[in-house]
C-alpha cells in the first residue's frame, strides 16, 4: 500500500520517523515522507525515499496554517494514498483533517505530546483540546508515545482506543563504548577522570537550560557538554544570553558542541545524562542515554517519569528549579559507583522496554492491521 508519513519539519522526519519508514519499505510498502523543506532531507532522499515538502509551518498563525492545510489537501489528492500516518500536534491535526476531506481509506496518528498539556493561554489550550477531540473522531488508529497521553486521550474522549506504542532506539548504535569514550574525551580536551554531564536537545527555553546552567555553578567538580542547536522553526526566548553567561561562570567546564551526528559516541564519553525539560512526550534522548548505560537526571513530568525510575535508574527533580537539579547532579558526581549502578539498571530497562526494533515492529503490525493487510 501507499503510505504518507506526515510530520512538521525535517528534524522530526529524520530523527523520529525515518526508522519506521525503513521498516515499512522493507515490508514492500511505498512510503513517502512529507514535511517542511530543510537541509536534513538530503540524508533521507539519499536512502531512496521520496519526500514532499508542502508549506507546513510550526506556527500558530491562522494564515500559515490555512496555507499548509490547502497544500496538504492538494498533495493528498495528487498522491491518492491508502494510508496517511500523521505525527506532531499541529501537523497531525491538519494532516488528519485533510486526509478525511480527501477520502483517504485509513488515517493513523502518533501523538508525541498534547498542546493542551503544555504551558500556554487557556483559550489556546482549550482550542487544542477541541481540535484533538475533532480529529480523534476521524482517526482509525490512534497511538501515543507515552502511557499518560494514552490515558488522557481515553479520559477526555479524544479516542476510544488509544494505544501507548512508546518510543525506541537501536541498541546496536547506542551502547557503552570504551574506545569512543577515550577518543571523544581526547578530542574535547577532557581528562579521563573528569565527571561529564551531558545534555542533548534543541536549544530552546522549555528544555530547562537556564536552570541547568544555574545548577552547574553548584556542581564544581564536573563538566557540562551541551549538544544541539536551535531550529529555524523554534519559537520563544533565544538562549544566546544564557549560554554566554554560563560560559563566563563555568569557563572550561562548559562545552557547547552544537549539532552533532556522533551522538552515540558523545554519550559513551559522558557519565551522567540530564534533561530538565518543562514538558515532553517520551524523549528519545533519554532512551539513548539509558541504552548507553548512563544514569539520568530528569524532571518529574509526563514522559521522563515513565522512563526514569527515581533512585533506581536515575533521579527525578521538579521542573523549573535549579537547586534540586544541582543536588541531584552532585549526588551522582560524588558517588560514581552509585551512578554506574543506576546506569546499568537503566540499560537493562531500556533493552527490555525501548528497543527500537520492537517498537517499530509493533507499529508496522498495527498500521497493516488497520489497513486490512498482513505485514
Amino acid at each position: 500500500m501507499k503510505i504518507l508519513e506526515i510530520t512538521n519539519v525535517d528534524f522530526s522526519l529524520k530523527h523520529f520517523i525515518l526508522p519506521l519508514m525503513r521498516a515499512l519499505r522493507a515490508q514492500g510498502h511505498e512510503v513517502v515522507g512529507v514535511c517542511a523543506d530543510g537541509d536534513l532531507l538530503h540524508d533521507i532522499r539519499a536512502e531512496g525515499f521520496r519526500v514532499e515538502t508542502p508549506a507546513l509551518a510550526r506556527s500558530f498563525s491562522p494564515r500559515a496554517q490555512l496555507r499548509a492545510f490547502v497544500a496538504l489537501i492538494r498533495l493528498i489528492r495528487r498522491e491518492k494514498p491508502d494510508l496517511v500516518h500523521a505525527h506532531m500536534p499541529i501537523s497531525g491535526i491538519l494532516a488528519r483533517l485533510a486526509a478525511k476531506l480527501c477520502g483517504v481509506p485509513c488515517i493513523a496518528y502518533t501523538c508525541h505530546g498534547f498542546l493542551f498539556n503544555q504551558p500556554g493561554s487557556l483559550p489556546r489550550r482549550a482550542l487544542s483540546l477541541m481540535l484533538e477531540i475533532l480529529c480523534g473522531h476521524v482517526t482509525d488508529l490512534y497511538m501515543t508515545v507515552s502511557r499518560e497521553e494514552a490515558r488522557d486521550a481515553r479520559r477526555l474522549h479524544i479516542h476510544p482506543n488509544p494505544i501507548a506504542i512508546g518510543n525506541g532506539r537501536d541498541s546496536a548504535v547506542f551502547h557503552p563504548d570504551p574506545a569512543a569514550r577515550q577518543r571523544i574525551r581526547r578530542e574535547l580536551g577532557t581528562n579521563a577522570a573528569t565527571p561529564v554531564i551531558i545534555a542533548i536537545s534543541r536549544l530552546v527555553r522549555h528544555k530547562g537550560y537556564p536552570e541547568l546552567l544555574e545548577a552547574m555553578r553548584d556542581v564544581p567538580d564536573a563538566e557540562l557538554w551541551i549538544v544541539g542547536e536551535r531550529l529555524a522553526s523554534d519559537h520563544g526566548t533565544d538562549l544566546g544570553d544564557y549560554l554566554d553567561q554560563g560560559q563566563r561562570h563555568l569557563g572550561d567546564r562548559l562545552k557547547i558542541l552544537g549539532y552533532r551526528t556522533d551522538i552515540a559516541a558523545l554519550l559513551a564519553a559522558a557519565d551522567i545524562f540530564t534533561l530538565p525539560s518543562h514538558f515532553e512526550g517520551l524523549p528519545m534522548s533519554i532512551i539513548e542515554a539509558m541504552l548507553t548505560g548512563l544514569p539520568v537526571v530528569a524532571t518529574d513530568i509526563r514522559g521522563p517519569r515513565e522512563q526514569v525510575e527515581h533512585a533506581r535508574t536515575g533521579l527525578l527533580v521538579p521542573p523549573g528549579t535549579s537547586r534540586p537539579l544541582a543536588a541531584a547532579l552532585n549526588a551522582l558526581v560524588s558517588d560514581p559507583q552509585k551512578a554506574a549502578a543506576m546506569g546499568a539498571m537503566g540499560r537493562e530497562k531500556a533493552l527490555a522496554q525501548f528497543e527500537e526494533r520492537h517498537i517499530i515492529g509493533r507499529t508496522v503490525q498495527l498500521l497493516a492491521h488497520i489497513a486490512g493487510e498482513s505485514p
